[in-house]
């Protein structure tokens, strides 16, 4: 009995899976065992094609072939391969397939085709150190030849795929590792990448200093931020924004996001910018943390997550986003599994300051009473608001201003404060500083430990409010290149709290 490992996704993340063949005397059947979806149910006849079209005989056999382990269930056609080897090959006692695992989807003729799913099991399989060799096609090479610390071999069709286990010379199919050409920054022997590029540039936002101003720091901290503010200031206009002067990403990063584009069915791009993800208000609770299919919020770590019209998202889905805000990450418990989600986005929103929107305008006039007012802003709990970094409320836009700064001016003033973060040693952006870190990071000294004193007292600010403000202080710090936090930092970082 010979055996081919490939593998299978089990919901993010990849299980490892043992294709294995019997073929046996009786009445000649194909039969596919272990739990195989309708996808794998049909590469029965794309198989039987694949052989029969170029000239391989099908065993008059009893054909079983069993995915282990049977308890999970499996999905996918990249399936399609390794059955045709283990059939064709079957009389052949001397092939060996060695530490391959093999991914590939069969076209009734016999070429071999990408699929959307092997992309994000070959990486999650890297990531568990449970693959060494892999082959595939030409085009799933291209992409899984971005992954580091895997060898890569690829053929076009079946006919080569068995030439390529019947011969010692397997050198020739290997796959040449890619590397990545955009702009880097190296920090402890280690490689960020970034591009100047700006679709979308902070020049065309005409005044609005102070907003502008809070973005920057959103950005190089990664910290979660609110803009109020009547309709037509710009508050979406900022957030479009802010995706093009992310910091740089490594190259597990990008690789994950990667991962997600794939999981999403969309082509990766390997660029490191991050992702911007922007669900519309009537979004279900499922689309937005996960049902049978990925979550927005799983789809955006790493990158920006924007709600716009913040207070008109069901208040269920709101209430939902309160673990993944704190903990940056997520579980999902379901009726046979537990699946935990990797929640580290920069969580952007933007609302009206009531329900008509001309509370703060001064040519319109409010058409809201009191009670309205207050029963729309109440849809936002305290605890939701308590993880909100900074809470900006904008003006009505002058557009005889001009603007100020433009995006790659603001971008490498996040390229600049995140070298910073990195050389003290940092795993993660000031936003997303746990509370052992910020003892570390964010100290203060006597005077601006009396001034945050006495704001907790005044305003009676919580402990993660407090927090907030010591991990924004460190962000300012950066952005002005100073080692230590000074007063002017933090009083700028408690002007961005809710009041």
């Amino acid at each position: 009995m010979k055996i081919i490992k490939s593998g299978t996704l089990n919901e993010i993340d990849a299980k490892e899976v043992e294709v294995e063949s019997t073929f046996t005397k009786g009445l000649p059947s194909f039969t596919i065992v272990g739990l195989a979806t309708n996808s794998i149910q049909e590469s029965k006849d794309r198989v039987k094609s694949a052989l029969l079209t170029n000239d391989f005989k099908f065993p008059p056999k009893k054909i079983t072939v069993n995915l282990a382990p049977s308890e999970i269930k499996k999905g996918g056609t990249h399936f399609d391969l390794p059955i045709a080897l283990l059939i064709s090959l079957y009389e052949n006692k001397n092939i060996k397939f060695e530490d391959f695992h093999i991914f590939g989807e069969l076209s009734l003729n016999g070429d071999i085709n990408d699929s959307s799913q092997i992309f994000p099991i070959i990486l999650s399989l890297v990531k568990q150190n449970n693959i060494k060799k892999v082959l595939v096609c030409k085009k799933s090479a291209m992409k899984i030849s971005k992954i580091p610390n895997i060898e890569v071999f690829c053929v076009e069709n079946l006919v080569e795929a068995i030439k390529f286990f019947s011969t010692n010379e397997k050198e020739n199919y290997k796959y040449k590792q890619e590397k990545y050409s955009y702009k880097k920054v190296l920090i402890e022997n280690k490689e960020y990448f970034f591009v100047n590029e700006y679709i979308l540039d902070f020049k065309d936002v005409k005044g609005q200093e102070g907003a502008k101003r809070a973005a920057l720091i959103s950005a190089a901290g990664n910290h979660n931020i609110l803009f109020e503010g009547s309709p037509g200031c710009g508050k979406s206009m900022i957030v479009k924004r802010l995706q093009y002067i992310m910091p740089p990403m490594s190259i597990d990063e990008i690789l994950e996001v990667a991962k997600l584009q794939a999981l999403d069915l969309k082509e990766p791009d390997f660029k490191p910018i991050r992702v911007f993800r922007s669900p519309h208000q009537s979004s279900s609770k499922a689309s937005i943390i996960g049902g049978n299919n990925i979550g927005e919020i799983a789809l955006a770590n790493n990158g920006v997550l924007f709600f716009d019209e913040l207070p008109y998202f069901s208040g269920a889905i709101l209430e939902a986003m309160r673990e993944p805000l704190e903990d940056y990450k997520l579980l999902v418990s379901r009726a046979n599994s537990k699946i935990k989600f990797d929640t580290k986005f920069l969580f952007a929103s933007a609302m009206n300051p009531c329900p008509c929107g001309n509370l703060l305008t001064i040519n319109n006039s409010c058409r809201c009473n009191e009670l309205e007012i207050k029963k729309y802003k109440n849809r936002l709990s305290e605890p939701f608001l308590d993880r909100i970094d900074l809470y900006i409320v904008m003006n009505e836009s002058d557009i005889k201003q001009k603007a100020s700064y433009s995006s790659r001016q603001f971008h490498n003033l996040v390229i600049n404060a995140f070298i910073k973060q990195k050389q003290r040693g940092q795993s993660e952006l000031n936003g997303k500083l746990s509370d052992e870190d910020i003892l570390k990071y964010c100290v203060l000294n006597e005077e601006c430990k009396t001034i945050l004193d006495k704001a907790t007292m005044s305003f009676n600010l919580s402990f993660r409010s407090v927090n907030k403000i010591l991990k924004v202080s460190r962000t300012i710090a950066d952005l002005q290149e100073s080692k230590s936090i000074q007063k002017s930092h933090l009083m700028e970082a408690l002007s961005y709290r809710r009041r």
